[in-house]
């Protein structure tokens, strides 16, 4: 319901123009977006088809527990403080963001154990624990990650990439850095245990790449880490959502929910169509001169741009496209354990038996494995708010197929035998005793993200961060199908992940005309 549009948006005669933008889904990227734009007098309307803000980001509560249903941490507290500031606002005073120490415990099935903290001497002994002989590959590991982070975080993924010509002025670079080797075989040349080569290379994991494919400019995630931290927003990332929303109301804009855009309208130009508003998928027409989409890319070409001619992001093009790995989440509740299993701490990877293999059936099979492996979060350490007295909340994510493969898996027949497995493993490995002490359960499937977020195929992290799909090929933060349309979220440059969506607000900001100029033309 559109209860709270304001027909106030298109001025009376005589009154000051005020150029209007529509920003369509209230994912972080889409909420950034808009209190950019509104920092510089936009008036911004937001719409989301959900009953909350945040996107992926938003979270669900069920027999009081809060389930936050998506990202979990901040790697990069500044970009949110950098747009905080744009809006001439203090994020500390809205968000309270604590720093976790550790960051996450990853685990194996022989029972060894890595702890990722801050402190530099702290992992430097985690290594020689593991491997002494590889101490001296990780420090030279460090230096490559900090190097692909001056270059790839803070050069190219704070900057459009939608000219060729911006492409063939960094290839060189590029070349020197070997982007065209694996995260995983660059990790490889540095350490030999392969315990430490998969916790230095899964990070892409949480954008959707395959460690054995994406580029080793991922490499820089390390460097992210150590250098600002792991932090949780206490109320979850939704907390930041909130927090978000009310800056933008505070600017003049407003955030709709229930409300879903059906269509992306163009008039036609001499050289190019230019954006003039959307339709709602109750027919109601809204007119503004500047259209931002933080819809999956894939979707707002395929559907919301379904009745305009495409130049480059045509049906056949997406179709070939390689889509990031679908996602099973389990989230559940547990009463009276806030005392049980001690060791098990705010973020935990319990590794399956296989890496390689399983990642190859993850994203290049299309198959469902009886082996998983899981990442599981427990805010309740942190968070106590997140759960009812005395009980904890979590969520067990195991990454699995995206519906575009072949065969796809049949989630309607194999959801509950599938968390009956996940149980299973955290029951063994993990949480002893969880069978006794659940209470509230509830199961995302790639299906959910397909049918919740719109997503192609279900994927958990729209298109797959591969090098012939980052940067230049990565649909744009402004489109060539339309003068006056944007792009931003994880479907675009410089990608996904809480500071890739958020970056792709400040590359939005730097492409929009000032609100004057639009006003005017």
């Amino acid at each position: 319901m559109l209860t709270r549009f304001d027909p106030g948006l298109t001025p009376s005669a005589g009154a000051a123009v005020t150029a209007r933008a529509i920003v369509i889904g209230a994912g972080l990227g889409g909420l950034a977006s808009a209190m950019r734009l509104g920092a510089r007098g936009y008036r911004v309307t937001v719409l989301d088809r959900l009953d909350s803000p945040g996107g992926r980001g938003s979270a669900i509560w069920e027999e009081g527990h809060r389930f936050d249903l998506g990202p979990t941490i901040v790697t990069v507290p500044q970009l949110f403080r950098d747009l905080w500031g744009a809006c001439d606002r203090d994020f500390d005073a809205d968000v309270d963001l604590r720093a976790l120490d550790p960051f996450y415990e990853i685990r194996w099935p022989d029972g060894s154990r890595f702890t990722v903290r801050q402190d530099s001497a702290a992992m430097r002994a985690e290594v020689a624990r593991l491997s002494p002989a590889d101490v001296a590959g990780y420090d030279k590991f460090l230096k490559d990650s900090e190097t692909r982070y001056w270059f790839g975080f803070e050069d190219l993924g704070r900057r459009s990439m939608h000219r060729f010509v911006d492409l063939v002025k960094v290839l060189p670079k590029f070349a020197r850095l070997r982007a065209d080797r694996s995260i995983h075989a660059h990790v490889a040349r540095r350490v030999k245990d392969p315990r430490l080569r998969m916790a230095l290379s899964f990070h892409p994991l949480f954008i959707g790449g395959d460690p054995f494919n994406v580029t080793s400019m991922y490499a820089l995630v390390s460097h992210l880490e150590k250098e600002f931290g792991v932090h949780y927003a206490i109320g979850g990332v939704a907390a930041i959502a909130d927090a978000m929303v009310k800056v933008i109301e505070g600017q003049g804009g407003q955030v709709i929910q229930g409300a879903e855009v059906d269509e992306i309208l163009l008039e036609d130009g001499r050289k190019t169509d230019r954006a003039r508003g959307v339709r709602l998928t109750t027919g109601e027409v809204l007119t503004a001169p500047v259209v931002v989409s933080n819809a999956d890319a894939g979707h707002t070409y395929d559907r919301l741009l379904r009745n305009h001619r495409k130049r480059r992001w045509t049906t056949a093009a997406l179709r070939r496209a390689r889509w990031s790995m679908g996602l099973f989440v389990w989230y559940f509740g547990t009463a009276g354990t806030r005392g049980m299993w001690p060791e098990v701490g705010h973020h935990t990877i319990l590794n399956g038996p296989r890496y390689k293999g399983l990642l190859r059936d993850i994203f290049v099979r299309g198959h469902l494995a009886e082996d998983m492996s899981l990442y599981v979060h427990r805010p309740s350490v942190t968070d106590p708010g997140v759960a009812p007295e005395g009980g904890d909340t979590f969520y067990a994510l195991s990454p699995a197929p995206h519906l575009g493969h072949a065969d796809p898996v049949d989630w309607t027949a194999r959801a509950e035998s599938y968390r009956q497995n996940v149980q299973a493993v955290l029951e063994d490995q993990l949480l002893p005793g969880l069978g006794d002490r659940l209470t509230a359960s509830r199961i995302f499937t790639p299906d959910t993200f397909r049918d919740r977020y719109l997503s192609p195929h279900g994927a958990g992290f729209s298109i797959e961060p591969r090098i012939l799909q980052s940067a230049w090929f990565r649909p744009h933060n402004v489109s060539e199908e339309a003068e006056g349309l944007y792009l931003v979220g994880a479907g675009t440059h410089p990608g996904a992940g809480l500071p890739g969506v958020i970056s792709s607000a400040e590359v939005l900001d730097s492409l929009v005309p000032d609100p004057e100029t639009v006003a005017l033309s």
